[in-house]
């Protein structure tokens, strides 16, 4: 496995949620709400807005992120026998725009910038929730296009979303390197031929078996600045 990029990357695309933002940020609230499933609620809403993302592109029923999001926090609320309130409902829902991101995601982005290379969001997550998050955490100037699956109204793996980064960055796709802490999703941004950077977060964590490696592993964005010297 290559440690270090070809130099010819001159755009970085970065997938958003358990990448930039962490998603189980919101577990302490979730707990306080629901003492004793918090962390059982943000697992299984997680895992719901993963697999309601699949299912929807595979049936061919597009709904936005957002409304999977919501769909998903029904689920597992209901699995779990937790009584959701249409206050609580919202509060959760609204927890998701304000998603606390990494410690290394600000210092990680400056030192990329300073490093002359575009920068770029490529998410499943809707234009709102997108746009929500990184003002939220004050992430919003570092970069030059924020991307949603929801324009093509399909959802990641599907080669289409990685496309349409080389497309709207108007780059190669030997160009561009697309950034994710989702081993399936550098699976499929590396099926169609991108420079990929698995964020290996859990240590522990295998790469899915996919057919489809990293270029480089790294730990934190901290390392995948360094690789650009």
């Amino acid at each position: 496995m290559a440690t270090t990029p070809p130099g010819n990357i001159k755009a970085l695309a970065f997938d958003a949620y358990g990448t930039l933002f962490d998603v189980f940020s919101i577990t302490a609230r979730c707990e306080q709400l629901f003492p004793g499933s918090g962390a059982a609620l943000t697992q299984l809403w997680r895992a719901k807005q993963l697999q309601y993302s699949l299912l929807r592109s595979l049936m061919g029923r597009y709904e936005d992120f957002w409304q999977l999001t919501e769909d998903a926090l029904l689920y597992a609320s209901e699995s779990l026998k937790l009584e959701l309130t249409a206050a609580t409902q919202q509060e959760l829902m609204d927890a998701y725009l304000n998603l606390a991101v990494f410690p290394d995601v600000r210092p990680g982005l400056v030192a990329l910038k300073t490093r002359g290379l575009r920068l770029a969001i490529l998410s499943n997550g809707a234009p709102n929730m997108l746009d929500a998050a990184v003002k939220h955490a004050g992430i919003d100037t570092a970069f030059d296009a924020i991307m949603s699956a929801d324009e093509l109204n399909i959802f990641k793996p599907s080669p289409q979303v990685y496309g349409l980064a080389c497309t709207r960055l108007r780059v190669s796709t030997g160009e561009l390197g697309f950034v994710s802490s989702n081993s399936w999703d550098v699976s499929g941004a590396a099926s169609t031929g991108l420079t990929t950077f698995w964020v290996q977060r859990s240590a522990g964590e295998p790469a899915d078996r996919l057919g489809f490696s990293a270029t480089c592993v790294i730990t934190s964005l901290d390392d995948l600045a360094g690789l650009f010297g």
